[in-house]
């Protein structure tokens, strides 16, 4: 019930959002707005729409934290009660008595693979596969009326599925799907390939929540205390009923609110573009929030008073020195920890989000200064089955065995270089890459914990991952043959 009303909270919030009128300063005031007693003026309502713009990303983020940490809780105490029980019992173990649980997150992905299959049927994928863009592509498939129907089946799901981030929607690059549609076009095109191979391409869910049920009942059938028992089944109904929201809500904020607030800070872009504040729209993201209000501000003042603004010759020259700022911290990758780490990290969101602990925190400062100083990391620990390349030690995020070449990415933009059956090695992953996972044969990230995005993602798709390994991005590089293996969090460089 307190989650249904969440999501109409957010929904009347992405609705507000996306409702706010962004307009640039008229030559002149209209009389009208005189006449009509409105009282307020064109430069008004652009101050006011930039202050409601901010207060709405504000405000989600109250939503967006309001159950958040009675997810990650609920788990690590489920999970705390277990191994008191059975101390050598796998976080894997656990992890697969609350998998297969049907998330909106995914639903996406679910439609790319109803339209590669309505591709087929339609006779129509041969067009989608050209190499060209997706602009191209539907221009194409418009001249065609089974084409047209096929682009009618996407504009019917576009909205809310296509927006979703390319990225993780912290940021205004990359785009999302219904601004950029490369990459869900991408998607679609490998899995048509497979559909055409005669390959399945759906999550096989059925199998997984039949794992789910052996399992727990095989670790309910060891718990004889019947006090034990009833607190072992109430600790795994909260998990599995809150755990949607621990993904679900990625989706309403990150990328469908996110979505449509970065829409409005393009718009705010191109009136200070349009007035010569700022060379190009993109460069607003190189202003702060509140200089940002200070600028609108020097833009109204400018207008109402006839004087001319300080902006101008202002922000562009700022604007050029953040950027070589910017771009020296792109070239630089950082450590992944610095400082001496706590005693004991007890927090769940951190340790079950982002798996930091101390102990990993010690293990990827040794590793570093080691690879650093040209030394084998975990020295002790080389290889497996005589081989002696490098080790890393993650969370053991998705369980399996996989060996492969690596294909190391950065961005989103990168996405495309994937080849079918390689093991994908990247900082982090964001959920709308899930499409891109039916071609992996195992993932590899710097961050993460146990419920992180990746390893939920992994874990339904029946990917084997490890993550948190904090330097994996740094240490592997593309086209090296690696060994992955998700039930132990170890990843060794076989080459």
């Amino acid at each position: 019930m307190l989650y249904e009303k969440w999501k109409t909270k957010v929904t009347t919030e992405i609705n507000y959002l996306k409702s706010l009128e962004i307009e640039d300063l008229p030559k002149m005031e209209d009389e009208a707005r005189v006449l009509s007693a409105e009282g307020t003026s064109s430069a008004y309502r652009l101050m006011e729409s930039y202050d409601q713009t901010i207060n709405s990303v504000f405000k989600i983020w109250q939503y967006h934290f309001e159950f958040l940490n009675l997810g990650y809780a609920a788990y690590l105490n489920f999970s705390m009660f277990l191994k008191k029980l059975f101390p050598d019992i796998s976080d894997q173990t656990i992890t697969k008595m609350v998998a297969g649980i049907d998330v909106i997150l995914f639903r996406p992905d679910k439609e790319l693979r109803r339209l590669a299959k309505l591709a087929i049927s339609l006779e129509v994928d041969n067009i989608i596969m050209k190499d060209d863009t997706p602009e191209k592509i539907m221009a194409h498939l418009q001249k065609d009326p089974k084409g047209k129907e096929w682009c009618a089946s996407l504009e019917s799901i576009k909205d809310p599925w296509f927006y979703y981030n390319s990225g993780t929607g912290f940021a205004h690059s990359p785009r999302s799907w219904i601004d950029d549609m490369r990459v869900p076009f991408s998607a679609l095109r490998g899995y048509i390939k497979k559909l055409k191979k005669g390959e399945n391409i759906d999550i096989l869910t059925q199998q997984i929540i039949e794992q789910r049920d052996a399992i727990t009942k095989k670790y309910l059938d060891l718990i004889k205390n019947e006090d034990e028992r009833t607190v072992f089944l109430e600790q795994l109904q909260l998990c599995r009923t809150v755990f949607p929201y621990v993904e679900e809500h990625n989706f309403y904020v990150e990328h469908w609110h996110h979505t449509i607030f970065w829409s409005k800070m393009w718009k705010f872009g191109e009136i200070l573009e349009k007035n010569k504040f700022i060379k190009d729209k993109e460069d607003i993201f190189f202003i702060n929030r509140y200089e940002i209000s200070e600028t609108l501000y020097d833009l109204c003042d400018s207008w109402a008073t006839g004087t001319p603004p300080r902006g101008p010759s202002y922000w562009p020259k700022i604007i050029s020195k953040r950027k070589e700022i910017f771009n020296i911290f792109v070239r630089n990758r950082p450590l992944p920890a610095l400082g001496k780490p706590p005693v004991q990290i007890t927090e769940p969101f951190t340790i079950m989000l982002w798996g930091v602990i101390s102990d990993k925190i010690i293990n990827w400062l040794e590793s570093y200064h080691s690879n650093k100083n040209n030394q084998t990391p975990n020295d002790k620990n080389k290889g497996r089955d005589g081989n002696h390349g490098l080790v890393l030690k993650g969370t053991a995020a998705s369980s399996g065995l996989v060996e492969g070449r690596a294909r190391v990415i950065f961005s989103v933009d990168e996405i495309k270089q994937i080849q079918e059956n390689e093991i994908l090695v990247c900082p982090i992953t964001a959920p709308s890459w899930a499409p891109m996972f039916k071609q992996l044969k195992g993932l590899v990230a710097d961050v993460g914990g146990m419920m992180s995005h990746a390893a939920i993602v992994c874990r339904e798709y029946s990917l084997p991952a490890v993550v948190g390994t904090g330097l994996a991005t740094q240490l592997i590089k593309t086209g090296q043959l690696i060994r992955v293996d998700g039930s132990t969090g170890i990843v060794t460089i076989l080459d």
